[in-house]
């Protein structure tokens, strides 16, 4: 079945991902083979390095120059962004103008770090805000800092977590990521891919982990899932 990329760097020349689209649409390529149709791009936003409005006019650039090399048969791409949080974050202006296509759905790179009952706050309050639907990026890199707790007051808030595919590939990771899915503590897959060497997309490892462990039933209820959030 056709699945969803909800985190990728597969935009040229915007940031630490893809150089050039050459790369892009082998990148994309690589991601059809492996039963993707639909590719969420969240190229890198720091508010402390440029402005909102730079931001979006260098993505908009970048994939109309991406737009123009694709095939028929290509993934469908949906523009969003990867943003760094910072404290203090939800008075940024214009917050909703990073989220993924047309919804609600705001993608946030956390700390690698114990979060403050600042952050903590801050996030519950913006996840009821009504603004905007907070998905957590690569939780699976935030767990060992933050104690169950935490995950409990942020899953209550109705915020989404988003597992990167690389975690499928360690037996002690693989199982810690199957049961987080299993009890719904983990929502969303994303490849994270930046290249086509040290981060290539290799989303496939995860879903194969997922069918082997759940069947293709789960696999079913994920992507829709993820396409009902897009839509």
């Amino acid at each position: 079945m056709a699945m969803v990329d909800f985190h990728s760097h597969i935009l040229p020349g915007i940031d630490d991902g893809s150089r050039d689209v050459a790369e892009s649409l082998s990148m994309l390529s690589l991601l059809q083979e492996q039963g993707v149709d639909v590719v969420v791009a969240t190229p890198h936003y720091y508010a402390n390095r440029q402005s909102m409005e730079k931001f979006l006019r260098q993505r908009q650039e970048a994939y109309q120059i991406l737009l123009g090399e694709l095939g028929e048969q290509s993934p469908k791409i949906l523009l969003g962004a990867e943003v760094r949080y910072y404290e203090g974050i939800s008075r940024l202006e214009n917050l909703s103008a990073l989220c993924i296509g047309s919804t609600k759905l705001l993608l946030l790179e956390m700390p690698f770090a114990k979060w403050t009952e600042y952050t903590i706050r801050e996030l519950e309050d913006l996840a009821c805000s009504g603004g905007v639907q907070l998905v957590l990026a690569h939780i699976d890199r935030y767990l060992a800092f933050q104690t169950p707790d935490v995950w409990d007051r942020l899953l209550a808030s109705g915020i989404l977590m988003q597992l990167n595919a690389e975690v499928f590939d360690g037996f002690w990771s693989k199982r810690k990521a199957l049961r987080l899915l299993s009890e719904q503590r983990a929502h969303l897959i994303g490849s994270d891919c930046h290249n086509l060497s040290s981060r290539a997309p290799e989303i496939h490892k995860a879903y194969n982990a997922i069918r082997n462990k759940f069947g293709e039933g789960f696999i079913h209820q994920m992507n829709d899932f993820a396409r009902e959030l897009l839509a």
